[in-house]
């Protein structure tokens, strides 16, 4: 059977958190080793050297999985919504990493139903057509070291949830070779004959997502009202620029600690004292009522409305700045 096309992510010396890197020199490399003595007789220089003492670098056998999606917000009901995973290979040699899912995770409210597993083909992050579904022991990825691969993790959601309700699914990769307490051998198992060495990860690794019941949107618009110096609205020096930011939250479900930032313009300066919220003046330190001036290099307004249901209603947010 023909390897379905997967889209592979090369990760270059730990350029992040996500992942760790490689273990280290290639399996199968050769270490050699060769002594030299040197001499004189009879006022001659002269050297002898030994034999080649030669071995092959063993196979480490390293996983890595981390959830790259944020927890999903669903219906109760909803079918097909995915939570996306990166499966790392951070042993030193090719490994084939089966795949399997786990959704009966302890400590959640609900568990997920008919989990399947697409390779992210078209690197979206979500599910879509181009998307390669996984046939464990038909297309396990085979990945090089340092290779990985994005998967999208696809299930169902029960029906008659409350919202707040969690609900976890468990990604869980494997080598191919064997996996065990670290330190365990294959022998003769790893790359060109090589024995494989089960690395830090036991050569088996997973990571949880979570979805939680609430259909939960929150919409944000900006506008801005300019007063020149001259009583017109023209954007001179000198001129106020008022900015309202207005945030909406609709849905069944609350978006919690919801938390406006907003950069001062360059070329600007805040006006002190101009921060409100829905029309009430909040102060610039950073104290009880959650606004706050923030200055420095990257100066900006912030504002904490904590959690917000679409029973909230419109709240909205206000500061000004002068052009310089």
């Amino acid at each position: 059977m023909t390897r379905p096309a997967i889209v592979l992510l090369f990760l270059c010396a730990c350029l992040a958190a996500r992942a760790a890197c490689a273990a280290g020199t290639p399996a199968g490399t050769s270490v050699v080793n060769r002594a030299q003595v040197s001499y004189t007789l009879g006022g001659v220089a002269a050297s002898e050297q030994s034999n080649d003492s030669i071995f092959s670098v063993a196979e480490i056998l390293d996983v890595n999985v981390v959830r790259q999606s944020a927890p999903v917000s669903v219906i109760a009901g909803e079918s097909r919504r995915a939570i996306l995973f990166l499966v790392t290979n951070v042993g030193n040699g090719s490994e084939t990493l089966p795949l399997a899912v786990d959704n009966l995770v302890a400590g959640d409210d609900f568990d997920p139903l008919a989990a399947s597993v697409y390779f992210d083909s078209d690197a979206s992050g979500d599910l879509s057509a181009a998307d390669v579904a996984y046939v464990a022991g038909s297309n396990d990825p085979m990945l090089a070291a340092d290779a990985a691969v994005s998967v999208l993790v696809v299930n169902d959601i029960p029906a008659n949830l409350a919202d707040g309700a969690l609900g976890r699914t468990r990604l869980v990769a494997r080598a191919a070779t064997g996996n065990g307490a670290p330190g365990t051998s294959f022998a003769g198992q790893g790359a060109g004959g090589t024995d494989a060495v089960a690395g830090a990860s036991g050569a088996l690794a997973n990571a949880t997502g979570d979805y939680v019941i609430g259909d939960v949107q929150v919409a944000l618009s900006k506008s801005a009202l300019v007063t020149d110096p001259a009583g017109g609205g023209q954007a001179t020096p000198g001129a106020r620029i008022e900015y309202r930011i207005v945030v909406n939250v609709s849905g069944s479900g609350t978006a919690r600690a919801l938390d406006v930032a907003d950069l001062i313009p360059v070329n600007t300066t805040y006006v002190a004292g101009s921060l409100r919220l829905n029309g009430s003046p909040l102060t610039d330190a950073q104290d009880a009522d959650g606004g706050e001036f923030q200055p420095g290099a990257a100066p900006r307004v912030r504002v904490a409305l904590g959690d917000m249901t679409q029973a909230s209603g419109a709240q909205t947010v206000a500061f000004a700045v002068t052009i310089n």
